[in-house]
């Protein structure tokens, strides 16, 4: 092979391998894209998670505390466990965890026993080869449930007694002149997003 051809084959080469070359740039600029996008979707998520969560666990605290101060009524404690008593609204926990993430969010209750918030990220995906990206930003939402883990009979006739309250499989004789040994509020309730297996928050 002459000298001539070796340069006619190696010019011939050159504009393949700028071809190949811009390809996977692009590519790889498009794989940065994509992973920008899903990491801002991620933290819309764990914002809306942690928001939900928030406003359910804060009305189950307030569900205990109405457990608490009535645990002499036992006639109370069916409406107590069900969510059918008058609570303050806790949507104002949502905010703050979503603030704490980096986000806003819209809080709403979902049913007695429940919340769903729409989380939107305060920063934008940013800027990338995806026309709109840098002032788009990631929504997502998630909902969280509060359901009561015990069980109780009401149906004693000493009125003295109070009834044999079981959580999942744990039983508390109460007794009214000795209440030291309650069960905590994780025993009374549970809470964790809709989606997902039962936690014990």
């Amino acid at each position: 092979m002459s000298r001539t051809s070796q340069f006619d084959d190696a010019g011939q080469a050159f504009p393949i391998y700028i071809t190949v070359v811009g390809g996977l740039l692009l590519l790889a600029l498009a794989y940065f894209a994509v992973g920008q996008a899903g990491a801002t979707r991620s933290k819309a998520q764990t914002a809306a998670d942690a928001a939900a969560l928030a406003a359910a666990l804060e009305t189950r605290d307030q569900l205990v505390d109405q457990w608490v101060k009535n645990i002499l009524e036992p006639d109370a404690w069916e409406a107590i466990f069900e969510g059918a008593v008058p609570v303050t609204d806790t949507c104002w926990r949502a905010q703050e965890f979503a603030a704490r993430n980096d986000a806003s969010v819209t809080c709403s209750p979902d049913g007695l026993l429940g919340y769903t918030v729409v989380a939107e990220t305060d920063d934008p995906v940013g800027d990338s080869i995806v026309p709109g990206t840098e002032t788009q930003k990631a929504t997502e939402s998630a909902t969280a449930v509060i359901e009561g883990r015990c069980s109780f009979d009401l149906s004693s006739e000493n009125a003295d007694e109070l009834p044999t309250l079981t959580c999942q499989g744990k039983r508390w004789d109460l007794k009214p002149g000795d209440l030291t040994d309650l069960p905590q509020p994780e025993d009374l309730f549970d809470v964790h997003l809709a989606d997902s297996p039962e936690s014990d928050e």
